[in-house]
């Protein structure tokens, strides 16, 4: 069959639609893009708040217009099948630890019409499920990969739904990622993420015991010419042997996503956050003075129940003096089924906008003073397989996540290069290659 793929929410979504692609093609099917009359739609799907399964709905009946039969997969599908099920054109609802499975069971499914099924075991948060085995993917369309070592989270922050549809924390064996990374690294993937749930706790299911730490020290001497990044890790859980790695290991990309989600400690205590504010002032001050040019950015949820002014002062007087290089700021949205959707003290929208808003500016001014700061160091940057759109230039990404734009020919796109930065354009590097 012709199969489209549609993807919503996480970088671990995007590593198991990549897997799911491999699988397609491994099964004798063809992967097209969705404008190009495909049989059958995936549609991997987004719950995290309400607006991501109106997105996960929007999608659906967009591919059931175009006359393909429709598969939802992922967390919407996972938290609400039959609702999934109900919607025109689906033949198939396959929950998240299904996905293994899904070419098989579509198979089985799509030989005649009848009533869509559903695949979807229920999450048991009292014991661990293994996760579903996935093969690690290099996407063509992209110069980096992803490689998932965790799913699942043991936190219950009292916002989050993710436990409910990806179930108590799993880690994948340190053999099996380190397997998978050489299937990477021999596809010529000049970058690979690190991708989970809750990466900063891997480890801790495994018998005997790891750490993410340990396990990047691990897998840094199988890199070749490519290089590694970590995806998010709570403020609390980067231990001094990962500050030593991303200070010493230039195969480690200098950057660590930090999602604090607030810098009041009464707000954090009501998300139920493991971190304070203190953690998150202590760190980022030492991975500046350890990493000399590490890009270090965060989350922020503005507008949690119970944030009065002068708890979000905290938080903006936090994050102004932190030496971050971005922000990405959220409006809380309750979310039915989690424990802060019941909270009191809901904040107007007017002031989550202002809020929001206040941040954002604050976000736009570090990012250009981030870039400012980079002038006159020489970067190693992996280059996207397409160029800047408004530009024309090469684009991509510094291991400290800045975006630069050189001159070049087409012969780097997708690869590994060093640019020298002349000049800062707002929050994006200009500058000339030097090898």
């Amino acid at each position: 069959m012709r199969v489209a793929f549609s993807t919503l929410g996480c970088r671990l979504n995007q590593f198991e639609s990549d897997a799911l692609e491999q699988m397609a093609r491994a099964a004798g099917h063809t992967v097209v893009d969705a404008e190009a009359a495909p049989e059958v739609v995936i549609v991997n799907t987004c719950t995290i708040t309400h607006e991501a399964d109106a997105d996960a709905r929007q999608h659906v009946r967009r591919a059931a217009r175009a006359g393909a039969k429709v598969v939802v997969t992922g967390c919407w599908a996972t938290a609400a099948p039959a609702e999934a099920a109900a919607l025109p054109g689906v033949t198939l609802v396959v929950g998240n630890r299904e996905k293994e499975r899904l070419f098989e069971v579509l198979g089985e499914t799509c030989s005649d019409e009848h009533v869509p099924e559903i695949h979807v075991a229920p999450v048991d948060l009292l014991r661990r499920v293994r996760a579903a085995r996935l093969r690690p993917a290099a996407d063509p369309r992209r110069s980096r990969a992803y490689l998932k070592i965790q799913d699942g989270c043991d936190y219950r922050c009292s916002f989050c739904i993710v436990p409910q549809v990806r179930g108590r924390s799993v880690s994948v064996p340190p053999a099996e990622v380190r397997a998978q990374l050489d299937e990477l690294v021999a596809a010529g993937v000049p970058e690979v993420v690190l991708t989970g749930v809750h990466l900063g706790i891997y480890g801790r299911d495994l018998r005997p015991r790891s750490t993410l730490s340990s396990l990047v020290a691990e897998l840094l001497p199988q890199l070749g010419p490519a290089r590694l990044r970590l995806g998010s890790v709570d403020p609390h859980e980067v231990d001094d042997d990962l500050v030593t790695l991303l200070a010493t290991d230039p195969r480690l990309c200098p950057y660590l996503h930090l999602p604090v989600q607030s810098g009041d400690d009464d707000t954090l205590r009501r998300m139920r956050r493991a971190h304070t504010a203190a953690d998150l002032q202590a760190l980022v001050p030492r991975l500046a003075a350890a990493v000399p040019g590490i890009g270090v950015g965060t989350d922020v949820i503005v507008g949690f129940p119970g944030e009065s002014d002068e708890a979000f002062a905290a938080t903006h007087a936090l994050l102004a003096a932190l030496p971050l290089a971005y922000l990405h700021v959220f409006a809380y949205s309750p979310r039915a089924g989690t424990d802060a959707a019941c909270l009191s003290g809901q904040v107007d929208a007017a002031v989550k906008q202002q809020r929001g808003a206040a941040l954002r500016a604050l976000s736009a001014a570090k990012q250009r003073a981030f870039a400012a700061a980079q002038i006159g160091r020489t970067l190693p940057v992996v280059v996207h397989r397409t160029r800047h759109r408004r530009t024309g230039l090469l684009v991509g990404r510094a291991g400290n996540g800045l975006t630069v734009l050189a001159t070049g020919d087409d012969a780097l796109l997708g690869r590994a290069t060093q640019i020298e930065v002349e000049r800062a354009e707002g929050p994006l590097a200009v500058g000339r290659l030097v090898a």
